[in-house]
């Protein structure tokens, strides 16, 4: 009776058959539309850095790699678009900001995550809710806010380093990120380091940044691709000083004219310093990601 039960238990031969179908038509059309998804995302890419290396009549004609690569055109997009006074002003200005908001969302982050104060709750659901305010809704606010401060204050705030950095240095993604990766610390380890007499700030520098350098590393990243690839803010808030690589790849689009060419140039040397980073720090920005916001 029993080994009838079992019998009637099993799954058909036609049932199993079938359901190893569905699943490799599942895999086939997710790894399809994964690929096509790639394809789309990086074509534009590679068409671009081809086209910076082309000649300009090969670069209008659409071609698609150049009979000869032509090096040059990076050196004469720098030159022509003064890039070395926008990079330097970029890099400072990143500087600053990420230097910043490692420091502040590390501390808030720590508060919403490994201490208890009245409102923490409220607090931290007001400042996510802020997620949801596009950022063009917030522009003019912003901007009469660090024209007034640049009255009241020591130094002017537009067209000046302050209103490029400041505003920037406390970010709700990055906060959120790692408040979710300080509430996975065990409690046991503050308990260990209260036994010690450890306060606070010393478990935080001791014990919990040591144990968090995928999460900081993250923080890095996307503070430094927020910074760098600003333009909407940078354009409302600077004239003619601190004009971040971002606006000046904009107005050299507009002197270029049809040099097609040297516009693809300038456009890699924009983007090839986060290139650069990402590739040094592709490991910890994989960690990060994958252990921040599971838990907590």
């Amino acid at each position: 009776m029993a080994n009838a039960i079992a019998l009637s238990a099993k799954p058909s031969p036609t049932k199993r058959q079938g359901s190893g179908w569905q699943k490799r038509i599942s895999h086939f059309v997710t790894h399809f539309l994964l690929m096509a998804g790639s394809f789309i995302a990086i074509v534009p890419f590679l068409w671009m850095t081809s086209a910076s290396i082309m000649s300009e009549g090969e670069a209008r004609s659409a071609r698609l790699i150049p009979k000869q690569a032509h090096f040059e055109n990076y050196l004469e997009a720098w030159k022509q678009a003064n890039f070395s006074e926008h990079f330097k002003n970029s890099v400072i200005i990143t500087v600053i900001t990420v230097s910043g908001q490692v420091v502040f969302c590390t501390l808030a982050a720590y508060a919403f995550g490994r201490m208890n104060f009245v409102g923490k709750d409220v607090i931290f659901s007001l400042m996510l809710m802020t997620l949801m305010v596009p950022e063009m809704v917030v522009l003019i606010p912003n901007f009469l806010t660090v024209t007034w401060l640049g009255r009241v204050g020591p130094i002017p705030w537009t067209d000046n380093w302050p209103a490029l950095t400041i505003p920037f240095m406390a970010s709700t993604v990055n906060i959120f990120l790692l408040r979710q990766f300080f509430a996975q610390i065990p409690n046991d380890l503050w308990d260990a380091a209260q036994i010690d007499g450890a306060d606070h700030l010393r478990f935080l520098i001791q014990i919990v940044l040591p144990l968090s350098k995928a999460a900081i590393m993250t923080v890095v990243i996307f503070g430094f691709i927020g910074s760098w690839n600003a333009f909407a803010w940078p354009m409302l808030v600077t004239q003619k000083a601190w004009q971040p690589i971002t606006i000046g790849l904009n107005n050299f689009l507009d002197e270029a004219g049809p040099k097609i060419h040297l516009q693809m140039a300038g456009a890699v040397i924009t983007i090839l310093p986060i290139l650069i980073l990402y590739f040094i720090t592709q490991k910890q920005f994989t960690e990060g990601i994958a252990h921040t916001g599971l838990k907590g």
